[in-house]
């Protein structure tokens, strides 16, 4: 029965999107079917009394391998997944926040599409500044003026 049920999930998912293996994460990445895997666990969050018995908790993992990432894009999601990456190369994305399983799915790949597309904004090179001389000059005349306040500070010499 509950492979029964998750046919019928799957089939209510290709129906509500049409581009059931293949959907878009941007103009230049689409996110592969074959590299997710869905379970649906009974845990915390809203839903009441019900929450008890009904497994809405959607848990997603995603074989970054299987995704075909570029070097650098693929270093990037490993730095910004932090504690959600495993030690077998998967994310695994733990969506909780809603009553039903079909909008935690929906919540849980759209934090994953989210994901995915900030690992392939390159960040920008940072130029190193050089201070002008003038303020250099001010800076040191600043330190000369400290240091004589503080040699004025010694003990008086007595005559």
């Amino acid at each position: 029965r509950s492979r029964q049920k998750r046919n019928c999930r799957r089939i209510f998912w290709r129906w509500a999107f049409p581009m059931s293996d293949k959907f878009p994460v941007s103009d230049k990445f689409v996110l592969s079917e074959d590299a997710l895997q869905e379970q649906f666990l009974s845990g915390t969050g809203p839903g009441g009394q019900n929450v008890n018995k009904v497994a809405t908790t959607c848990q997603l993992r995603v074989n970054v391998f299987a995704l075909g990432l570029a070097p650098d894009v693929f270093r990037r999601l490993k730095d910004s997944a932090g504690s959600k990456w495993t030690s077998r190369g998967e994310i695994v994305i733990i969506a909780r926040s809603n009553r039903t399983q079909a909008a935690n799915r929906e919540a849980a790949r759209e934090r994953l599409i989210a994901m995915i597309e900030k690992a392939h904004i390159r960040p920008e090179a940072r130029i190193k500044s050089k201070p002008p001389k003038a303020a250099k000059a001010k800076r040191m005349q600043a330190k000369s003026v400290r240091s004589a306040v503080k040699q004025a500070r010694g003990k008086p010499v007595l005559e």
